[in-house]
């Protein structure tokens, strides 16, 4: 019995909360299946500052489906430029031609359907059932995982959270079924800007006097970042980046020795990065960006725009 009470109270507290804080972002509270689909593959690993960002140019070059799916991936990729991850910019585009072409240009309702477009997780299927067809299902990311596993099971340190099935199974029980699109943005919200991954701000939450772990938690350090495709500290898609620049700005010729090129977007560069930059190359000529002409080296490598 105390449970039940505890859900509905922790329920009505943070859908009250949400009334008076909750963001106004744009890709929310609208009727536009498109509009709402490209905002949930940007929102996937990237902060909403830089979503709120690029959403509005990335719309006004392709304002529908049918724009997206007629357009080039080299036209995506740039426009998707600053975001990172470009896998997530070819899938996007790879889905608006399958929903073109197999479904009429039309959203799925379905989960199966959701699940076997590309790019499309449980995740972002959940998300677009909710947000696209009002459907009343739980969506659980990172901060709706953080805000319930720390309201409802004893966590110890910031840094730890119950498994994402059990909290999604919880999350199922909690949910308001005529306010479900709002219970699941509400719970989004608390954890983007109060119940913190490092630093929550306890003395800012609805639900205090119910959570479990409260100011018990003790903050974690904060961990290093990874060494994984990164070049004297730098993330890989900021090489990328400046290669498509230089060719952009390059005078004369659009063709550039690739070891050139090497060396000025990488000015430390020496044959111990050679195999790294091929790979940067081959990525790029992968998603159409650039052109490769030459034999293996990079002294007898061009390199253009595509």
């Amino acid at each position: 019995m105390q449970k039940h009470i505890k859900q509905r109270s922790v329920v009505r507290a943070i859908l009250a909360w949400y009334k008076r804080h909750g963001r106004t972002l744009p890709w929310r509270n609208i009727s536009d299946p498109y509009r709402i689909l490209v905002s949930e593959i940007m929102l996937q690993q990237t902060q909403v500052s830089r979503v709120l960002e690029k959403y509005p140019r990335f719309l006004r070059r392709f304002p529908t489906l049918r724009s997206l799916a007629r357009a080039s991936r080299r036209e995506v990729i740039l426009m998707w430029r600053g975001m990172g991850y470009n896998t997530r910019a070819v899938r996007l585009h790879e889905c608006a031609r399958v929903l073109v072409r197999d479904h009429n240009g039309r959203i799925p309702n379905t989960l199966n359907d959701l699940l076997a477009l590309p790019g499309i997780g449980m995740y972002t299927a959940n998300a677009l059932l909710s947000s696209v067809h009002a459907r009343p299902v739980p969506v659980v990311d990172v901060n709706v995982q953080r805000v319930l596993s720390r309201v409802f099971w004893p966590m110890h340190s910031t840094d730890s959270a119950r498994g994402a099935e059990e909290v999604a199974a919880l999350s199922g029980t909690l949910l308001p079924t005529r306010r479900a699109y709002e219970w699941n943005q509400a719970l989004m919200d608390l954890g983007a800007t109060v119940c913190l991954a490092r630093s929550p701000r306890c003395e800012a939450c609805p639900v205090l006097r119910w959570c479990s772990s409260g100011t018990r938690m003790v903050r974690a350090g904060v961990s290093r970042p990874g060494r994984t495709s990164r070049q004297n500290g730098l993330p890989n898609r900021i090489y990328r980046g400046r290669i498509v620049e230089l060719l952009r700005n390059v005078n004369g010729t659009r063709r550039v020795r690739a070891d050139v090129l090497a060396r000025s977007v990488h000015p430390a560069f020496s044959s111990r990065q050679e195999r790294w930059f091929k790979e940067l190359l081959s990525g790029l000529q992968r998603d159409g960006l650039i052109t490769l002409r030459g034999e293996r080296s990079l002294a007898s490598t061009y390199v253009s725009l595509a």
